[in-house]
C-alpha cells in the first residue's frame, strides 16, 4: 500500500521561505516557493531560498507548482528555483502577474509555463487531483488548496483570516465545510498569529481609519505600506479621492504593484488622480498624498531615504503626516523605530498602527484557527508557516478542538510525514537546507564564507607581506603589516612595530632551518602573531599572510 508523503522544504520553524510538497508514488505537487529575508548575522546576503536538491533529483515526479497567493514569502524564490527544476506554475491572475514581473527581471518569462486558476479549477493527474477554495488575506486572489489522493484529501489553507466584512472576495466557507464533511486526511494550516487571542481586525476597519486620518491631515500625506497589499492600496486611493488629493507613487515594487493591479482591475484610480512624483510641487500640500515603500525600515526603500533627507524628489516638511500602515515583521522593529525617530526629527507627524487602527494583519488569530480546524476536522494536523513556538501553540489549539495529540505533527523542514487511512507517522528526512543569494550568485556563499565575513566584521583583518629568496633562504623585504578594520595604524605605531619585530625574528629562525614550504612559513607567522595580538588587544583579527618568492 502506498503512502501520501507530506514535507516542507521551507516555512517550518521560521517565518518565510514557504515551500511544501505532497508526494504519492511517482507524483509530486509543490505548494508555493517563497524567500526569507536574511538574519542579521548573514553579512552581505540579499535573500534566503529553499534548498531544492531533493526536487532536482526527483524532477521526473514533479507534476505542478501551485501558488496560494502573491506575497514574497510564497513566490519570491521562483526565479531561482525554476532555473533548477521544470514544471507548470498555477495561480490566481494577480499572483501570476507578480510572478511574471519577477521572471521578466530575470529574463526567464519565456522559459516558464504559467496557467491561471480560479476557485472552480481542477488539475487532474494520474493519482492526484488539485482543487482550490477562496480565502481572505491581505492580497487578492488568495486560495486554499485541496489535493485528492487515493488515501484521502490533503488541505493546505494558504495564508488566511476569516474577515466577515472583507475588501474583495469573501472566504468560501461552504466549500471549506464541504471538504470537512467529506473527510480530510491531513490539514496544513497557517500558524503566524496562533499566539494572538481572539479574531483579527477586519480590513474594512482599516480603510475607515485611514479615511479618518487622511481627512484630518492639514499638509501632505506620505503613506507607507506593503506593495503587495492591494486591498489596502485601493482603500488609500478611495480616501485620497474623497479628500480631493492627487496620488504620487514611489518605490519600484510599489510602482509595479500599481501597474499590475490596474491592468488586472484590482486597483481602480479615477482619471487625473495619479500624478508623477516630480510634479508634486505644482500642488498645494493639502492636495498631495504620496504612497511609498519602506514600512519595514528597509535601508534602500523610499521612506528610509525620505526620512534621511536623501530622496531626490521628496523631503519632509513640518506639516507632513506620515502614516505607517504595517506592523514590523519579526526582526525589523529596530529599523522601523529608527525611521520613526528620523521622521519626528524632521518635523513630521507620524501615525502608527500601534496607536491607530491603520493596519490589520492578513493572518487569522487563535479563534479563526480554531474555526478552520472545526470546519475541516482533519484526521492529522500539521501546523505550518511559523516559528517553532507558533507551531507548538497551533498544535495546542488543535488539541482543544478535538484532534488527537498523537495525530498532531510539529516537524522541521525536510521531515516527511507518511499518511494512510490507517494512520500517520514521521518516516524519513529529505534534504531541506537553505541557499543564500548574494547579488547574482546562487548558493556560492556558504557557512565558511559567512563565518569569514562574521570574523572580519567583528575583529578586522591584518595582512603580513614578506618577500623571500628561497634559494638563499634570505628575507629580502618586510615583513610589512597592514591593518584593515582592526586598528588605526597611525594611532597604534608601537603595536605594529612590536608585531613586525616579532614576525621578523620568527621568519629568520624558520629560514635558518631551511624551510621551503609556504604553508609552514605562513603557519609560523600565525603562531607567533595571533597570541601576541590577542594578549595586547583582546581581539582576534583574521591574519592573511602573503609570501612573495624571488
Amino acid at each position: 500500500m502506498s503512502e501520501v508523503k507530506i514535507y516542507g522544504l521551507g516555512g517550518l520553524g521560521e517565518i518565510g521561505k514557504n515551500m511544501y510538497c505532497v508526494e504519492y508514488e511517482d507524483e509530486i505537487i509543490i505548494i508555493d516557493c517563497g524567500v526569507k529575508f536574511p538574519e542579521t548575522e548573514m553579512f552581505g546576503i540579499d535573500l534566503v531560498i529553499p534548498d531544492v536538491s531533493y526536487l532536482v533529483e526527483n524532477q521526473n515526479k514533479i507534476k505542478a507548482m501551485v501558488l496560494t497567493h502573491g506575497h514574497e514569502d510564497h513566490i519570491g524564490a521562483i526565479p531561482y528555483v525554476m532555473k533548477q527544476i521544470k514544471t507548470t506554475i498555477y495561480g490566481g491572475r494577480l499572483t501570476l502577474g507578480l510572478v511574471k514581473a519577477k521572471l521578466e527581471e530575470h529574463r526567464m518569462h519565456n522559459d516558464v509555463k504559467m496557467e491561471p486558476i480560479s476557485d472552480e479549477s481542477v488539475l487532474s493527474f494520474d493519482h492526484m487531483s488539485v482543487s482550490f477554495f477562496r480565502t481572505n488575506h491581505s492580497i487578492p486572489d488568495s486560495f486554499g488548496i485541496a489535493i485528492e489522493t487515493p488515501e484521502g484529501t490533503v488541505v493546505h489553507t494558504g495564508d488566511f483570516k476569516f474577515d466577515l466584512t472583507p475588501v474583495g472576495h469573501p472566504t468560501d466557507f461552504a466549500k471549506i465545510a464541504e471538504l470537512g464533511q467529506k473527510g480530510v486526511l491531513a490539514l496544513l494550516s497557517d500558524s503566524t498569529n496562533s499566539e494572538r487571542p481572539g479574531f483579527t481586525m477586519s480590513e474594512r476597519t482599516v480603510g475607515e481609519s485611514i479615511a479618518e486620518v487622511v481627512g484630518k491631515a492639514k499638509g501632505r500625506i506620505i503613506l507607507a505600506t506593503f506593495a503587495s497589499n492591494v486591498h489596502r492600496l485601493q482603500q488609500v486611493v478611495d480616501a485620497a479621492v474623497i479628500d480631493n488629493r492627487k496620488i504620487a507613487v514611489i518605490g519600484r515594487s510599489m510602482e509595479k504593484a500599481f501597474l499590475i493591479g490596474q491592468e488586472l482591475g484590482y486597483i481602480q484610480v479615477p482619471e487625473g488622480v495619479l500624478i508623477d512624483i516630480k510634479t508634486i510641487d505644482n500642488y498645494t500640500d493639502n492636495q498631495v498624498l504620496i504612497i511609498c515603500t519602506g514600512s519595514q525600515g528597509e535601508p534602500m526603500a523610499a521612506l528610509t531615504r525620505i526620512a534621511s533627507g536623501s530622496h531626490r524628489s521628496v523631503q519632509i516638511y513640518p506639516e507632513d503626516t506620515v502614516i505607517i500602515s504595517a506592523s514590523p515583521i519579526p526582526g525589523n522593529a529596530v529599523n522601523v523605530s529608527r525611521i520613526i525617530d528620523k521622521l519626528y526629527r524632521a518635523g513630521a507627524n507620524v501615525v502608527q498602527s500601534s496607536v491607530f487602527d491603520i493596519h490589520a494583519s492578513g493572518h487569522g488569530s487563535s479563534e479563526e484557527l480554531r474555526l478552520m480546524l472545526s470546519f475541516i476536522q482533519p484526521k492529522n494536523f500539521i501546523p505550518i508557516h511559523g516559528e517553532y513556538r507558533m507551531l507548538k501553540r497551533h498544535g495546542l489549539l488543535a488539541e482543544q478542538v478535538g484532534v488527537e495529540p498523537e495525530n498532531i505533527f510539529i516537524v522541521d523542514n525536510g521531515e516527511v510525514i507518511s499518511c494512510t487511512r490507517e494512520g500517520a507517522r514521521v518516516t524519513e528526512k529529505v534534504q531541506a537546507g537553505v541557499v543564500l543569494i548574494d547579488g547574482s550568485g546562487i548558493g556560492d556563499v556558504g557557512n565558511i564564507v559567512l563565518r569569514d565575513r562574521k570574523h572580519l566584521a567583528e575583529d578586522g583583518l591584518m595582512v603580513v607581506v614578506v618577500s623571500i629568496d628561497m634559494k638563499q633562504f634570505k628575507l629580502l623585504t618586510g615583513p610589512d603589516i597592514v591593518s584593515r578594520g582592526f586598528v588605526y595604524v597611525r594611532g597604534s605605531e608601537s603595536l605594529i612595530q612590536e608585531a613586525t619585530v616579532l614576525v621578523k625574528q620568527k621568519l629568520l629562525e624558520t629560514l635558518d632551518r631551511k624551510v621551503r614550504e609556504w604553508s609552514e612559513l605562513k603557519s609560523q607567522i600565525n603562531q607567533v602573531l595571533k597570541p601576541f595580538i590577542f594578549e595586547k588587544t583582546g581581539r582576534n583579527p583574521m591574519i592573511l599572510t602573503i609570501v612573495m618568492e624571488v
